[in-house]
C-alpha cells in the first residue's frame, strides 16, 4: 500500500469515527435538553463529513491536500468559542476526537499548535467552572491523548521518512536509486530548456570489476563501492546528482554545467580514483563517458544514451580514461 493510499484510509477513517463521536454527544445532549449543544453537534459532524467527502474527492493528493488544515481550523476555532461563550457541562469532552484528527491528519507541528491552541481555552474554562476532580481528569485525559497521538504521529512521520530515504537511496553504494535518474533527468532537461542553461551528464563504471569480485569476494566490490561513492560525494558539487546503475555503474546529473565544465569534473573524478589506493583491493581503473545537452534534446533517453555511448567509447580506448560525446546541434 502506497503512503497515499494509507493517508487516505486513515484521513477517511479519522473523520468518520470523529463525526460518528460528535453525533452521538449530540444525540445525548438532545436527550437531556441541551439544544445548543444538539445544533452544535450537528454542524460538528457535517463539517467532519465534509472532511470525509474531500478526502475521497483528493484520494490521490492526499500529502499536500490543503483543504484539511482550513477545515480543521474551523472545526477546532468552533470548539473553542463555543467552550468560552457557552456554560456547557461536559463539552470539554469533545475536544477529545478533534484533538487525535489534528494530529493524524495534519503535520505534527502543526497538528501540535491547533490542538494546544484548542486546549488552552478547554482547560482553562474547566479549571475555573468545573470541580477539582472533574476538571484534573479532563485535563490528565486530553493531555494523556495529545501525547499518546503525538509520539504515535511522529513514529509514523519517522518510519515514513526512513522508508523513504531507502526508497530513494540504494542499499549498497548510497547513491541515489536508478528507478529515479530518468524522472530527475527529465525535469533537469525541463528546466534547462525553460532557463536556457546548460546540462550535463556522466556515465562513469569501474573496469575490471568482474576481477575484483573474483579476487576480493562480493563483499569486497561493494566496499570499493561505497568508497566510491564516499569520494564521489566529495567532488561533486551541490546541485549534483549521482545515481547507482547496474553492477559497478554511476551515473551524474549536473545542471548549470557546460562542456568545458564537465570535462574538468570528469577529470578530476577519474584522477582522484585511479590515483587512490583503495583499502583492500589497491588502485582501480574507471571509464567515465561525458556529454552536454544541446538545443534539440528533450528526452532523458537520448542525453542518458549519448553518455553510454561516450562510456563505451572510453573503454575502448583504454582503462582508466575520460571521454566527451557532444549533442547534435539543432537543424536550422
Amino acid at each position: 500500500m502506497t503512503e497515499t493510499r494509507l493517508r487516505t484510509w486513515t484521513h477517511a477513517g479519522g473523520y468518520t469515527l470523529a463525526a460518528g463521536f460528535i453525533a452521538i454527544l449530540a444525540l445525548q445532549n438532545l436527550r437531556y435538553g441541551f439544544y445548543n449543544l444538539f445544533y452544535l453537534g450537528l454542524a460538528m459532524a457535517a463539517v467532519l463529513l465534509v472532511g470525509l467527502a474531500y478526502t475521497v474527492i483528493c484520494r490521490r493528493h492526499q500529502l499536500s491536500a490543503p483543504g484539511h488544515a482550513i477545515l480543521l481550523t474551523l472545526i477546532n476555532a468552533g470548539l473553542a468559542a463555543t467552550v468560552v461563550t457557552l456554560d456547557a457541562p461536559g463539552i470539554g469532552h469533545w475536544a477529545a476526537p478533534l484533538v487525535v484528527l489534528n494530529l493524524l491528519i495534519l503535520p505534527l507541528r502543526r497538528g501540535l499548535l491547533l490542538s494546544a491552541a484548542l486546549l488552552v481555552p478547554v482547560l482553562l474554562v474547566s479549571w475555573f467552572t468545573s470541580p477539582l476532580v472533574a476538571a484534573l481528569n479532563l485535563t490528565g485525559g486530553l493531555l494523556l491523548l495529545l501525547a499518546i497521538t503525538a509520539w504515535y504521529a511522529w513514529r509514523y512521520d519517522h518510519m515514513a521518512e526512513s522508508a523513504k530515504d531507502l526508497a530513494l537511496t540504494d542499499p549498497v553504494t548510497g547513491a541515489q536509486n536508478p528507478r529515479f535518474l530518468d524522472e530527475t533527468l527529465q525535469k533537469e532537461i525541463s528546466r534547462a530548456i525553460a532557463t536556457g542553461h546548460p546540462l550535463s551528464m556522466i556515465a562513469l563504471d569501474l573496469d575490471h570489476a568482474e576481477e575484483i569480485r573474483s579476487l576480493h569476494g562480493t563483499r569486497g566490490l561493494q566496499t570499493l563501492l561505497r568508497n566510491i561513492t564516499r569520494q564521489l560525494f566529495d567532488i561533486i558539487r551541490a546541485g549534483d546528482s549521482l545515481y547507482s546503475g547496474d553492477d559497478a555503474m554511476f551515473f551524474l546529473v549536473l545542471p548549470f554545467t557546460p562542456e568545458e565544465g564537465v570535462r574538468v569534473i570528469a577529470e578530476r573524478i577519474r584522477r582522484s580514483i585511479s590515483e587512490q589506493e583503495w583499502p583492500e583491493v589497491g588502485p582501480v581503473a574507471i571509464s567515465l563517458g561525458c556529454t552536454t545537452r544541446s538545443s534539440d534534446d528533450t528526452q532523458a533517453e537520448t542525453l542518458k544514451a549519448r553518455a553510454l555511448q561516450a562510456m563505451a567509447e572510453a573503454r575502448q580506448r583504454g582503462a582508466d580514461t575520460a571521454w566527451f560525446i557532444p549533442g547534435e546541434p539543432a537543424q536550422a
